[in-house]
Formats: structure tokens, sequence, C-alpha cells
């Protein structure tokens, strides 16, 4: 996250598809300097359409199915924005995505594939599931698979795609009789020379699949698919492969279309020279081919060096695709059909072929070489052991120890001002202004993520947390921000972008950015100080009594996935998880626990931690279990691998702390970003408070000290 190069350029890449996550790898490997790059996508993964008849027949999992574009992200130096892209404004150069302000952009690229949706066939959008984009139709046909009893399948659309997915459902379900049809208006697979459409025929008998030609389909219902002369063709999984058509939005742009598609040229650009498009949503102006995904792999490496040349101002090369291509057809169990210049062959040897075809293609997505700088070759005494062997997390990952904040802070002398009274704790205060109470607070993150939108969510709920924690109303804010090098237009840009978020998610809560303060440094580092208004005395980390109940209401885990992200360990999916987890506001359960006798927010420290210092400040002791503590999703699989966040060292070192040395039990000396609140409620009222509206009682306070992990 950490660049010295100024950003001058913009460049956003729309859609997550074969030829964008090459461009990735490519630029991982060598990347433009002054180039900020972004990824839009909507989802952690993208779907490799070759390995979907694979995955549909059961041959691989969902997660071989995918492409990780966190990981990928990570490794091109990239900020993924997890949203789907709904329009685009060529003439004020900014990209539409729900829930957040406008992407801005000086060159764009879109490769969001195609759809298979059928909005005018009636009944479709309710019962049909479309076989493109493809991360929907894999998740539905998982559920599908394995939950179907005596299934019957119906796929619309009679082409090779449509044969491949029926031949596949055949094949997965085979143990349970299915009913398969594969239905076309004409005639199936209508489009193949008579050797290939000969074998590829008896493929589809052989595994039971029945074929209904020359029918026209009136409406998908939910038992079944509706045709014209009046038959009723029995499903359950309706789903469609005929007529792939481009993404609505893209007709609405302003730029040149054929049959909805984006026209390109030899050199990718649409009609717009700082728009490009690749894969099935273009269409080759120049030299015209059909959709096919060898088409978007080959257009990969003259995509990375036109963008780079259109960076920064160098000439162009052409694309020109090859005349004809193999093809390689899936037959549901492994076998394969290949044909290339009317010529056709079947047998297992082909699908080998084929999957090793696949699975190279998606191992240089999983084995990223490493790109660390080496140190110098001589260095201070020290510097080795102070940078350890991985890198600097951060968040709350990224905070000074516990103690070095603590000694400094309690070395400064006793305030005289009878209107300030410090609180238990070391960022918090209450302010007693003409008979109002009013606390403040202050709180900066390093960021957790290159994307400034969720960076400026998760900041404003982490801060606002000690707010929350105190029982207090949150009032107003003030805003600090160091952003990376960059030009004017992209420090505008990216400001917006933050104040705007900051504002909106203050003004959620109730409170008001009133103004803020900004310099540029290496990395974004965004701060806040925030009032809130008490009506009686703040809830302090003093006042726990024996008996309370300890209630969590977020899980733990957010410090050792996102040290796992950075070092490309962790999936994904985890990863926009945690995320998700950092934004979720807090003040609704801190309006929940205003009975409790003391809280405070999980944050740098981990639960341990917190817990620690509220049973010190309130002269009790504490026992948690260990089985009744959440976790984000992915963290104890990270921690049993021995990922640990860079603060964990000085967390571990916290006294009268005891907990077993095991991987659930590290996590809770894991930092928090955004954590929840942490209460010492009565027994009573914990009664009311239930894990499914995320309140965790996970412990009690005892009248012993320490605070102990069972």
């Amino acid at each position: 996250m950490k660049q010295q190069i100024p950003f001058t350029r913009d460049l956003v890449l729309i859609g997550g598809g074969h030829t964008h996550a090459l461009v990735l790898r490519s630029w991982g490997m060598n990347p433009l300097p002054g180039v900020r790059l972004t990824v839009i996508n909507p989802g952690p993964t993208a779907p490799y359409s070759g390995m979907l008849p694979g995955f549909v027949a059961g041959h691989y999992t969902r997660d071989e199915l995918d492409i990780d574009l966190v990981k990928l992200a990570r490794f091109a130096g990239a900020r993924l924005i997890n949203g789907r892209a709904v329009t685009m404004d060529p003439a004020a150069k900014t990209i539409t995505v729900p829930n957040r302000p406008p992407v801005a952009y000086d060159v764009a690229a879109i490769d969001v594939g195609i759809t298979s949706e059928m909005p005018r066939l009636p009944g479709f959008a309710h019962h049909g599931i479309p076989a493109k984009p493809l991360g929907t139709f894999a998740t539905r046909w998982d559920a599908f698979r394995a939950t179907a009893k005596q299934p019957k399948v119906a796929v619309i659309g009679g082409g090779v795609a449509g044969a491949e997915l029926a031949m596949a459902m055949a094949h997965a379900l085979r143990d349970r009789t299915p009913e398969v049809s594969l239905i076309d208006r004409g005639r199936v697979l209508d489009g193949f020379n008579p050797p290939a459409r000969s074998r590829l025929m008896a493929a589809l008998s052989e595994l039971g699949v029945t074929c209904v030609e020359d029918a026209d389909v009136i409406e998908v219902v939910a038992h079944g698919v509706c045709l014209a002369d009046g038959r009723t063709i029995a499903s359950e999984f309706t789903t469609g492969a005929a007529g792939a058509r481009p993404h609505d939005w893209i007709a609405d742009i302003g730029l040149d279309l054929h049959d909805g598609f984006l026209t390109v040229g030899p050199t990718l650009q649409t009609s717009d020279p700082d728009v490009f498009a690749v894969g099935d949503c273009a269409h080759l102006s120049h030299d015209p081919r059909p959709k096919a995904g060898v088409f978007a792999v080959r257009e990969a490496p003259y995509l990375y060096d036109n963008l780079r040349a259109r960076l920064s101002d160098r000439p162009l090369r052409a694309f020109r695709p090859q005349k004809d291509y193999l093809k390689l057809i899936s037959l549901g169990g492994k076998t394969a059909l290949a044909e290339k210049l009317g010529t056709a062959r079947r047998g297992k040897l082909l699908w080998r072929w084929k999957d090793r075809i696949d699975r190279t293609f998606m191992t240089q997505f999983d084995d990223l070489p490493q790109m660390e700088t080496d140190l110098p070759l001589r260095t201070a005494t020290g510097v080795a052991e102070a940078l350890g062997n991985a890198p600097l997390c951060g968040g709350c990952g990224a905070k000074v120890g516990r103690n070095a904040l603590r000694s400094a802070l309690g070395q400064l002398p006793a305030t005289t001002r009878t209107d300030v009274t410090t609180l238990p704790g070391d960022d918090a205060a209450l302010l007693t202004v003409g008979g109002q109470r009013q606390v403040l607070t202050t709180d900066h993150l390093s960021a957790v993520t290159d994307d400034p939108v969720i960076m400026a969510r998760i900041a404003t709920v982490h801060a606002l947390g000690d707010i929350w924690a105190m029982g207090a109303a949150p009032q107003a804010a003030t805003l600090t921000l160091i952003l990376p090098r960059m030009t004017a237009d992209l420090q505008a840009r990216t400001v917006a972008e933050i104040t705007s978020t900051v504002a909106e998610s203050l003004g959620d809560a109730g409170a008001a950015l009133v103004g803020g303060h900004t310099t540029m440094g290496d990395s974004l580092t965004i701060g806040l100080s925030i009032t809130g208004l008490c009506d009686t005395n703040p809830i302090t980390l003093a006042g726990a009594k024996p008996g309370d109940a300890l209630i969590l209401t977020k899980p733990l885990g957010s410090g050792t996935i996102m040290a796992a992200e950075m070092r490309r360990l962790a999936r994904g999916a985890d990863v926009m998880a945690c995320l998700k987890a950092m934004q979720h506001p807090q003040g609704d359960a801190a309006a929940a626990l205003q009975a409790a006798h003391a809280m405070t927010d999980v944050t740098g420290f981990g639960l341990a931690g917190h817990l620690a210092g509220m049973c010190t400040a309130s002269g009790v002791g504490a026992v948690v279990r260990l089985k009744d503590v959440p976790l984000m999703q992915g963290a104890l699989d990270l921690a049993k691998h021995g990922v640990r966040s860079s603060l964990y060292p000085d967390n571990r070192q916290i006294e009268g702390v005891f907990a077993p040395d095991t991987a659930r039990a590290a996590l809770m000396f894991d930092p928090q970003t955004g954590g929840g609140l942490l209460a010492a409620v009565p027994p009573d009222v914990a009664t009311h408070l239930r894990p499914t509206d995320g309140f965790h009682r996970i412990g009690e306070i005892t009248d012993t000290t320490g605070v102990t992990f069972a």
C-alpha cells in the first residue's frame, strides 16, 4: 500500500473476465509507475468458463473454478471495488457503482462478459437460472445438486454451451435417475459439421439427455417449461444457454455498438479512445469472431500493452485473431470431443488434454511470484529483526504496543481543569460545558484496503466505537487525512470520495463532519476526532461487577485475516466478509447495552487486552469460554496455519491473562479494526440479548483477579 512515485493517472478495469485477470497478472509483474489501478467486479472471485462444465459434472470444486480477484488485485497493486458497474459516462469519465461515489478514470477497459438472461421470456426471471453470469449459476447449481432427490432439469438452448451443460448435469445426477431435457427452437447443435454433430448427439444419447427440437418456449413455470404446442417439459432446475446477449447498461453509455456489443478496432479501443473493451462484450469490427474464451485469452497481452501505451502517450499495436481455433468440448464424464477444420475426435485422452490446459491456465493465478524488494546489503544492527518476516499490518494491527502509549501518557501531569475528566483508558475524556456532558475521543487507521470508500467507512465506524462504548450519542467530528503522493486531480477525486463517505457514515450515526486537515505521505491514513453527548455519566471501563455476563457484539479475526490478505494467503470471500464486518456500525448494539456496568470497544489490543483493561479498572477478574467467542469465517483456519498480525506478539505479553497455546486462543489476542463492543451487563439483562441479534455471551466477571480463557 506504500508507494513513492506519485499517482498521475487512474486506470479502471470493469469486470474480472479472463482478459482482465491476465492483465492484472502482467501488471503485477511489470506495473506502469504513476498509474493507480482499480478493478470493479461484483464479488471477490471470477469463474473460469472453461471449467464450468467440469464443475457442473462434479470434476472440479467451486474453489478450483474461481479466480481469486482479491489475491490477484493484491499482487497487481490494485484496489478492488466489490460492486457491479451499472452505467458509465465517457464525457465525465466516471463509472457508477451503487452505494458509493462515482469512480473516476482517465483510461478504462470493459470485460464484463455476456448474460444468458431472457427478460422477454415470461417466467424466466422468477423460475429460470441464466448460465451466465457464471457465478450466480454455479452457486444455484451447487445447491440444487446437493439436495435434489429425483431431479428434473431443462436447458433452453441447444448450442454447444447448452449441450455441454446438459451432459454435465446428466453425469452429475446419474445415480438419481435424472430427467435432463435440451430444448432448441431448431435442431440441437445445428452449427456443427456432420462428423462433430454425430459424435456429440451420440454422447447426449448415451447420458440419457432428451433433445426437444423445433420447440418454441412460451413460458417458464415453477414445475417446467411450457411450449407453444401445448407440451410442458418437466423441470425443477431450468437454465438458459441460448441467445447470450450484452448487459443492458452497455447500450446506454453512448459508444458505438454492433448488435448491442461494444464495437472495437484492432487496438481494442471503442469509439472513445480512452475506453477499451475485450472478451464476449466486444465486437471485433476489423475481424469479427464468434464468442469464445480463446479470443479473450489471446487479447490479454495486446490489451496490457495498449493500456500502458495509452497511459504513457505511446503507439498502440493491433490485435489480429486467428482464423480458426481448436474446440475442446466436455462430454459429461471425463471424455471430450476435439474439433478443428472440420475434423472431430472423441476420447478420454482429449479430456485429460483439456483438463491440463484448464488447470495450467488457473495455476498461473494461484502460483503468483513474490515481488518483494530485498534489503540493502548493509543496514544498521536490528533492522532485519524490526522488520520481521512479514509485512507490517494495516488498521489496528499497525498500532504501537499497549505499554509504550500507557507509559508515555502516565508521565503526563494531571490536569487542573475542573471541566476535564480523564476517563479510564488512553483515548477518551469527559468534558463538562455549561452543565452538558460531552465525551471526546480520537482515532486513526492506516489503510487495510486500497479502496478509499471502504477504508473511510471502516475508519469512521472504528472511531465511533469509543463514543458508542461510552453510551454517548455521536455529535461532531473532524477528519485527518494522509494521502499517498498523487497529482492535484487525483487528490481532488480521492478527497471527495473519502469526505462524502465519512460524512454519510457520520450522518447515519447522528453526527456531523465539520472540518478536517489533509497532508500527503507514503500511504493512506484516515483519522477522526469525535465528540458525543451524554445525558448521564458515560459508561467506562470501571464498574464491572462479579456475576456480570460478558457480551461481545462482533466476531474476532480481522487482524489475522488482513495479515493473511497482505501475504496473499486469505480466500477472497473471507476477506470481503471481513471488510463487511468491519464496516458494520454499532449504534443499535450500544443502545441495547445502555444498562451495562462497564463497556469498551474491542480494537488494537484484542479481546484479551481490552478485557484485561476492564478488569483492572474495575478491580475484578473474568472467565471466558473459548467455544462461545464468535470468529470470522476463515480466521481459525489461518490461525492454525500460523498467521498472526504484527501486533500479536505484544498483545500476547499482556500481564494477568491466561490462555492455552492453541489457534483459537491466539485469536483472543488478535488486534481488531472496527471491532465490536464488549460489555459487562447484569445477568437478568443478558437473558434478553440473543446471539441471532449479534449479542454473544462469552463469559462472566469474577471476584478474583486476572482473565482466564478456557
